[in-house]
C-alpha cells in the first residue's frame, strides 16, 4: 500500500463502530475507584486501635468523666483530620501529575478521516499515525512509512525502534526490537507516517494486561502495624481482667463497693494503652506530611515505616539511574574519538565541527526521535555560534530511511547557490554501504564501532555528498558520498546518583539494577554510578530457562538485571522477598508496576512516570530525583527510631501510674492517684508521645547502620527489660516518698501531693532520657526540640496551678506541702533516671548501644 491508497480505506462505519463500543467498552484502562472522604473516615474508623481509643472515651463519658472523654474523643477527630488531609493531598497532587490522559485519535470511518477521543477507538478501527502521535490502541501496522516508535513505557529502553508494515506469516510481535508491524496503545511515535488497524483495546492491550496484573496483587499490613494492634490487644485484655480483678478484691476487702469501682477505672486509665494507637498513626501521617517537604508523595503512609528498614532497592535504568534521554557522548573523526559533555567541559572538538554539522543537517527540522534532539542540543553550547549553523537554508527534499537501507538523507540548498548539498546519518553499515566502502574499509571501522558499544553507546554514522545538476536523483546511492565519522550517544545517569548509592551501601542497602537494555549499556552504566558487581549480570533469557528455586539461589550472587521482560521483574522482587529481603522497587514505566505493587515499597517517578506506575506505588519522587530516596531512608529509619522511643517512654511511664494505683489497694492503704490525676499525666504523656517524640532529629548513626533484621520487633525482650526496669525505679522512688509522708506523719491529702511531684518530675526526667538511648541527656539537651519546651513549660505552670492554687488544690484532693518537701520530692523524681544515664556511658565506653 502508497500512500495516496489512504483514500480508499472505507475503515469501519459509524454504525459498526458503535455496536463494537457498545459490546466492548471504552478503550481505557480502568482506574482505581476514587476514594471519598467518608470511605476514609470509616477505613481510620474501623482500625482495632481507633475502635479501642473511641471506646475508651465513651467510657469516660458514662462514668461522667467528660474531661478525659473529651480529649481522648477531640484526639481522635484530630488524628482522623489529619489522616483525611493527607490523603485528600495525595489525590490531588497525583490528579496534578497525570500527563498521560486518553489521547485523541484520526481514525478512518465511512470512507472519512475523523479525530476521535482515544477511549472511542475499537477494534477494526483504521488509525493513522503521523509523528508526535501517541497510539491510542494496539494494532498492526498495514503501511509504513519510514515509522519509528518509542515503546520505553513498555520496554525501558529509550531508543526508539523501527517497524514495518505487516506481511503474512509473520509471528505475533512484543514490544521492543525492530522490523516488527506491531504498535502498543501508550507508545509515542517519534517519525513517519502509518497506517495501522486496531487488534485491541482497554483491557486487551499490552498496558491493559499489566492493569489486569496489578489488580491481582494486594498489600497487607506492615509488620509494625501488625505488631502494635496486636500488643495493644494484649494489654487491653489484661488490663481489663486486672481491673475487675481490683474491684472484687476491694468491695471484699474494705467493703466499699463504690471506692472499689473508682478504683478499678483508675486502674484501667493507667493501664489502658491508648498511646500505642496514636502513636503509631500520628508518627506516619505526620512523617508523610515531613516527607513531602522532600518532594517525596506518600500514597500508602506505612510504606514510610518499611521504607526504613529496606534490604534492596531495585532501580529501573531508563529514566531512575539515567535521564531518559539520549545526549551525544562521543564523536569519531580523522581517526580521532574525541568524548563530548552537554555540560560544557568538553565542547565540540574543532576537528569534529563538520562531522557534527552534516550530523545537523541529516536531522529534521523539527525532531521528536531523541537522537536528533540530542544532535539539536549541539546548537546550544559554544558550537552553535560558529559558521557550520545553518538556520537559513533551504530543505529541498528528504530521503528517508527504508528496510533495505537504514540511512535518511536531506538535500539542503543555500538562499545565495545553486549547488545541493547532501547530509546522510544512518546505521553505520548503511552509510559504508552509500560510501561504497570495501570489507578491510568497513571492519577498520567497525572495530572503533565496537569500542564505543562497549561503553554503552548507540552509534550513528555520517556522510556528506555534493551535486549540482538541476533535477535530484531517485535514491540516495546516486549520490557520491564521503564518509565524515561516527557519532556516540548515550543516556546520560543522573549526577546525583553515584552519591545516592554509595549512602545506600553505607547504610546496608543493597542496589539492584533491573532494565530491558542490552547487558553491555547496563554494565556500563552500572561502572558510572558505582554499582557493586558491575562485571556481570544475569539475563530475562537465563532467566527463562531457571527454575523458582535456583532463580532464589542465583539472585543473591547478581546486581544486574538486563534484556528483562515486565514478568521478570516481578518474578525477581518476589524472589528477593522470598530470601527474607525487604524490597523497595523504583520505577516510572507501565513495564515496572506490577513490581512496584508487589515490592514491599514501590517508588515510583512523578515526573516521568506514567499513571499505572504511581497508581501502583507507595511512595511517588514528584522531582524524580534519585536522593530523594535515601532522604526518604533516612527519614523512614528516623520515624522508626522516634516510635520505638515513643513507644519505650510509654512503657516504663505507665509502670509507676500504674504501679501507684495498684500497690495501695494491695496493701489496703490509702489510694494516691484518681481519676482527675491520670487525667492530669495523660495530658503531659500524650503530647510527649505525639509530639516531642516525633519532632525528634535522627540519631547520628542513623545512615551508618544496617536496615534491621527482618525478624526484629519493635518490642524486643532487652528494650521491653529496660522500659520496665525505668518505670520500677520510677516506682521505687515515688513509693519511698509515699511512704516517707506517711512516717513524718502527713495526712492523705498531703502524701498525695508530695507522691503526685514526684511522678511528675520523674515523668519529664523519663522524656529527657528516652530522647536517646545513645546520647545522654547533657547531650541531647543541646539539641533543639520546640515541643519539648513547650511541653515541658506548660507542665510546670498547670502543676504549680494545681499544687497552690486553693480551689484546683481542693480539685485535686491535694494538701498544702512546704516548698522544701516539694523540692526534695521533684528531686527525688529527677534522680530516677540517673542509672539510666550511667548505662549509655558505659554502653558507650564498651561500643555497644542500649
Amino acid at each position: 500500500m502508497t500512500l495516496p491508497d489512504i483514500d480508499s480505506v472505507a475503515g469501519l462505519s459509524v454504525q459498526e463502530a458503535a455496536k463494537k463500543l457498545r459490546a466492548d467498552g471504552f478503550n481505557e484502562i480502568a482506574d482505581s475507584r476514587h476514594t471519598s472522604t467518608f470511605q476514609i473516615i470509616v477505613g481510620v474508623i474501623r482500625e482495632p486501635m481507633f475502635i479501642l481509643l473511641v471506646a475508651s472515651g465513651l467510657i469516660y463519658f458514662v462514668l461522667g468523666d467528660i474531661s478525659e472523654g473529651l480529649m481522648l474523643l477531640s484526639f481522635v477527630v484530630l488524628v482522623i483530620g489529619i489522616t483525611v488531609y493527607q490523603e485528600r493531598k495525595t489525590e490531588r497532587a497525583l490528579e496534578a501529575l497525570q500527563n498521560l490522559s486518553s489521547p485523541r485519535a484520526l481514525v478512518i470511518r465511512d470512507h472519512e478521516q475523523m479525530r476521535i477521543p482515544g477511549r472511542e477507538v475499537v477494534c477494526g478501527d483504521m488509525l493513522i499515525l503521523a509523528e508526535g502521535d501517541r497510539v491510542p490502541a494496539d494494532g498492526i501496522l498495514l503501511y509504513s512509512n519510514n515509522i519509528m516508535v518509542d515503546e520505553s513505557l513498555l520496554t525501558g529502553e529509550s531508543v526508539p525502534v523501527r517497524k514495518t508494515a505487516w506481511r503474512e506469516g509473520l509471528p505475533p510481535a512484543r514490544p521492543g526490537g525492530n522490523g516488527q508491524p506491531a504498535v502498543f496503545s501508550g507508545t509515542l511515535v517519534v517519525q513517519g507516517q502509518g497506517l495501522a488497524e486496531v487488534r485491541a483495546t482497554g483491557a486487551r492491550t499490552e498496558m491493559g494486561r499489566i492493569g489486569v496484573v496489578l489488580r491481582t496483587l494486594e498489600r497487607g499490613d506492615t509488620r509494625l502495624k501488625t505488631e502494635i494492634t496486636g500488643i495493644v490487644r494484649t494489654i487491653a485484655v489484661a488490663g481489663l481482667l486486672l481491673c475487675a480483678t481490683i474491684v472484687v478484691v476491694y468491695g471484699l476487702t474494705r467493703h466499699d463497693w463504690l471506692g472499689g469501682f473508682l478504683a478499678g477505672i483508675t486502674l484501667a486509665m493507667a493501664i489502658l494503652p491508648e498511646e500505642f494507637p496514636v502513636v503509631l498513626t500520628v508518627f506516619l501521617a505526620l512523617g508523610a506530611w515531613r516527607i513531602s517537604k522532600k518532594n517525596v508523595l506518600t500514597r500508602q503512609v506505612p510504606a514510610i515505616e518499611t521504607l526504613g528498614s529496606a534490604t534492596v532497592l531495585c532501580v529501573d535504568k531508563t529514566g531512575t539511574l539515567t535521564e531518559n534521554r539520549m545526549a551525544v557522548r562521543s564523536f569519531f573523526a580523522g581517526g580521532d574519538l574525541c568524548r563530548h559533555d552537554e555540560g560544557g567541559k568538553n565542547p565540540v572538538p574543532e576537528t569534529c565541527h563538520e562531522l557534527a554539522e552534516y550530523a545537523i543537517l541529516a536531522c529534521k527540522k523539527d525532531p521528536f526521535d531523541p537522537m536528533e534532539r540530542a544532535l539539536f542540543r549541539l546548537k546550544e553550547g559554544d558550537f552553535g555560534s560558529t559558521e557550520h549553523i545553518h538556520a537559513n537554508w533551504i530543505l529541498v527534499q528528504e530521503y528517508t530511511l527504508k528496510p533495505d537501507l537504514l540511512a535518511m538523507s536531506n538535500v539542503w540548498r543555500s538562499p545565495d547557490g545553486n549547488d545541493y548539498i547532501i547530509a546522510a546519518k544512518g546505521a553505520p553499515e548503511a552509510i559504508f554501504d552509500l560510501c561504497h566502502f570495501d570489507t578491510a574499509q568497513a571492519e577498520a571501522l567497525n572495530t572503533q564501532i565496537d569500542v564505543m558499544a562497549a561503553d554503552g553507546l548507540r552509534v550513528l554514522g555520517v556522510a556528506k555528498a555534493s551535486f549540482t545538476r538541476a533535477r535530484l536523483p531517485g535514491e540516495q546511492h546516486d549520490f557520491t558520498f564521503t564518509f565524515l565519522g561516527l557519532v556516540g550517544f548515550a543516556d546520560p545517569v543522573r549526577p546525583q546518583v553515584k552519591d545516592a548509592i554509595s549512602i545506600c551501601y553505607s547504610a546496608g542497602i543493597r542496589v539492584i539494577m533491573i532494565t530491558g537494555d542490552y547487558p553491555l549499556t547496563a554494565m556500563n552504566i552500572a561502572r558510572q554510578i558505582g554499582l557493586a558487581g558491575a562485571d556481570r549480570c544475569l539475563t530475562g533469557a537465563e532467566m527463562e530457562v531457571m527454575g523458582t528455586e535456583e532463580l532464589h539461589r542465583q539472585i543473591t550472587g547478581f546486581t544486574i538485571f538486563a534484556r528483562v521482560v515486565p514478568e521478570q521483574k516481578l518474578h525477581i522482587i518476589d524472589a528477593l522477598k522470598a530470601n527474607g529481603d525487604v524490597v523497595a522497587m523504583t520505577g516510572d514505566g507501565v513495564n515496572d508496576a506490577p513490581a512496584l505493587k508487589s515490592a514491599d515499597i514501590g517508588i515510583a517517578m512523578g515526573g516521568r512516570g506514567t499513571d499505572v506506575a504511581r497508581e501502583a506505588s507507595s511512595l511517588v519522587l514528584l522531582d524524580d530525583n534519585f536522593t530523594s530516596i535515601v532522604s526518604a531512608v533516612r527519614l523512614g529509619r528516623r520515624i522508626y527510631d522516634n516510635i520505638r522511643k515513643a513507644m519505650a517512654y510509654v512503657i516504663s511511664v505507665h509502670v509507676p501510674i500504674a504501679g501507684m494505683s495498684l500497690v495501695p489497694v494491695i496493701l489496703n492503704m490509702p489510694l494516691i492517684l484518681l481519676p482527675v490525676h491520670i487525667v492530669f499525666l495523660e495530658l503531659i504523656i500524650d503530647p510527649a508521645c505525639s509530639i516531642v517524640f516525633e519532632s525528634e532529629k535522627e540519631e547520628a548513626d542513623v545512615m551508618h547502620r544496617p536496615p534491621r533484621r527482618v525478624d526484629e520487633r519493635l518490642f524486643t525482650k532487652r528494650s521491653i527489660l529496660l522500659s520496665i526496669l525505668q518505670g520500677t525505679v520510677v516506682l521505687m522512688v515515688v513509693m519511698g516518698v509515699y511512704f516517707m509522708a506517711l512516717a513524718r506523719g502527713f495526712g492523705e491529702p498531703e502524701t498525695r501531693t508530695l507522691a503526685f511531684t514526684a511522678i511528675v518530675f520523674a515523668n519529664l526526667s523519663l522524656i529527657l532520657t528516652n530522647r536517646s538511648w545513645q546520647e545522654t541527656i547533657t547531650s541531647t539537651i543541646r539539641t533543639p526540640n520546640r515541643a519539648l519546651v513547650w511541653v515541658f513549660s506548660l507542665t510546670l505552670v498547670c502543676l504549680a496551678l494545681v499544687l497552690f492554687v486553693p480551689a484546683l488544690r481542693e480539685l485535686f484532693r491535694f494538701g498544702p506541702v512546704p516548698l522544701p518537701d516539694l523540692v526534695m520530692c521533684a528531686a527525688a523524681g529527677g534522680a530516677s533516671v540517673t542509672w539510666f544515664e550511667i548505662y549509655k556511658l558505659w554502653n558507650r565506653k564498651n561500643g555497644t548501644t542500649a
